[in-house]
């Protein structure tokens, strides 16, 4: 029979064990990281989801008191799903303060590593503490709380709601190894602070979706149409902007929603003040058609009333537009899209027109100026040009005329380095200087243009500068190792930043530098 352990040697194993454990639980700080960036671009979408779930009820309420009957039960839903989804919000927020607040510094992701916490909160040796209980209790009754306000015809976000908030058969899952515990136990126990307000922010953003859901279950498509539509209006169709003298004016009225419901039942309508004819107006689908001449040059208005059939009842819809006619084109329309001149090296889209003429019957012709299709074109300066002329001539009724533009060429500005997309001075950990992707940004230039960073100069105080080929410090071994070296409260420069930017011809502005103080 072998000898019992020696107490030293006893101690000695249970080291071991707990070095084990040590190593096992150990997450990596990238991925703590990782956990922080999730959980701000998640509170952030949970912010815009409550706005629009505020603007939806709020017109939820108007139609309600426009139209009792019609919203009345709707609304009365919408309240409660509303309570209950903010009193179960509410209730995470809390834990989610709760496990911050055990972090020295919020916003340092990498040292938010322990558990003990909520596992001292939620968990004991057989099972579930009293607010463990009640954690996996208010998610099950929010589930099904929901559910029970859903009609026999909403099996589908019946479905997606109990998806949504599933916690197993019986509250237990099975993990991995195949084994079955307790849901709270494996979503929970043992992970990074992190890692479980990220969760929480999770089951948060699936509150705001589910109330989305609802609000559109309980409306079905008339929600969808009557929110889009504070008011009936009128607009007015036409095949053109403007039109010449004495031509045969082309528009119709057509009201904002257009469908087979929005046909009047009688116009009255004048232009000018002059009662239209029924040979003048052709009523349609979803519209009014107008068969007037189009007169003097000048601005002419149409007015009147569109009588509709409305839950039983005549609703009157008032016109009230106007049309102008312009003289014969004398001159070409040019204008840049972006701005008043055009950049050397890139695509500068363009839009060439003149008033009245068909997009087929003008031409433009410049240096570097090609067409795409109708009144679109691109526009490439020859390098070296300080301005480009446009000539464009169009052909209307036989006739030709003739115009030109100047344009300033300007080449792209000096972007500014960032990493993490930030530019300028900024704070970081050793970590996110290591992993954080480095770009360049053109601020305040209109143009969306594709850059990827191929090599920068790194200097770290004390050390010598590094040369880093690619987009990351972790590229280069030196650079990794004179940042791993820094101290915290080091200015950290990174200069000489190198880029290409996709489909641009000329030769890039150096980017201005970066400083980093290190955390």
């Amino acid at each position: 029979m072998a000898a019992a352990n020696s107490p030293r040697q006893r101690m000695i194993n249970l080291m071991y064990l707990v070095f084990i454990a040590m190593m096992a639980l150990n997450m990596g700080k990238e991925v703590l990281s990782a956990f922080g960036l999730m959980n701000e671009k998640l509170q952030t979408a949970n912010e815009r989801y409550q706005l629009t779930n505020e603007a939806a009820f709020a017109e939820l309420e108007k139609k309600e008191q426009e139209k009792p009957e019609d919203y009345k039960e709707a609304l009365e839903k919408a309240r409660q799903v509303r309570e209950l989804s903010n009193e179960y919000y509410a209730y995470l927020n809390t834990l989610k303060e709760e496990v911050m607040s055990q972090a020295s510094n919020k916003t340092d992701y990498q040292v938010m590593d322990k558990s003990d916490f909520l596992d001292e909160k939620f968990f004991k040796t057989d099972g579930l503490k009293p607010e463990g209980q009640k954690f996996l209790d208010e998610i099950n009754k929010y589930r099904t709380q929901l559910v029970s306000l859903l009609g026999a015809k909403d099996e589908a976000l019946k479905k997606i709601i109990e998806e949504r908030f599933s916690t197993g058969e019986n509250n237990k899952v099975k993990n991995r190894d195949g084994n079955t515990i307790g849901w709270v136990q494996y979503n929970y126990e043992g992970f990074p602070y992190i890692a479980s307000v990220t969760k929480f922010s999770q089951l948060q953003s699936d509150i705001r979706q589910t109330e989305q859901d609802f609000y559109k279950a309980m409306l079905g498509e008339k929600m969808k149409d009557e929110l889009s539509m504070k008011h009936y209006t009128t607009l007015l169709e036409q095949s053109r902007g403007a039109y010449y003298a004495n031509q045969q004016f082309d528009g119709a009225i057509v009201l904002g929603r257009k469908d087979g419901s929005t046909k009047p039942e009688r116009v009255e309508l004048t232009l000018d003040g002059r009662k239209l004819s029924e040979s003048e107006v052709e009523v349609v689908e979803g519209k009014v058609k107008l068969k007037v001449n189009t007169g003097n040059v000048g601005e002419h208005k149409i007015a009147g009333t569109l009588y509709y059939k409305q839950f039983g009842q005549e609703t009157q819809v008032e016109v009230a537009q106007s049309f102008t006619t312009i003289p014969r084109p004398n001159e070409a329309v040019i204008s840049a899209d972006k701005m008043n001149v055009v950049y050397r090296g890139v695509v500068n889209p363009m839009t060439i027109s003149m008033p009245g003429v068909p997009d087929n019957q003008v031409t433009a012709s410049a240096p570097g100026l090609s067409r795409k299709s109708g009144p679109n074109y691109i526009m490439k300066p020859n390098v070296g040009s300080a301005e480009v002329t446009i000539n464009v001539t169009g052909t209307f009724e036989g006739q030709k005329f003739s115009s030109s533009k100047k344009f300033r060429v300007k080449d792209i500005p000096k972007p500014e380095g960032a990493i993490l997309r930030t530019t300028g001075a900024v704070k970081l950990a050793k970590a996110n200087i290591l992993a954080g992707e480095l770009s360049v940004a053109f601020n305040d230039f209109d143009f969306d243009l594709s850059t990827r960073v191929n090599s920068f100069r790194i200097l770290v105080p004390g050390q010598p500068s590094v040369v880093v080929q690619g987009n990351r410090v972790s590229a280069s071994g030196a650079a990794a190792a004179a940042v791993n070296r820094a101290k915290r409260g080091d200015i950290i420069q990174i200069s000489e930043i190198r880029y290409s930017v996709s489909g641009y011809s000329g030769t890039p502005k150096p980017a201005t530098p970066i400083s980093i103080e290190v955390l």
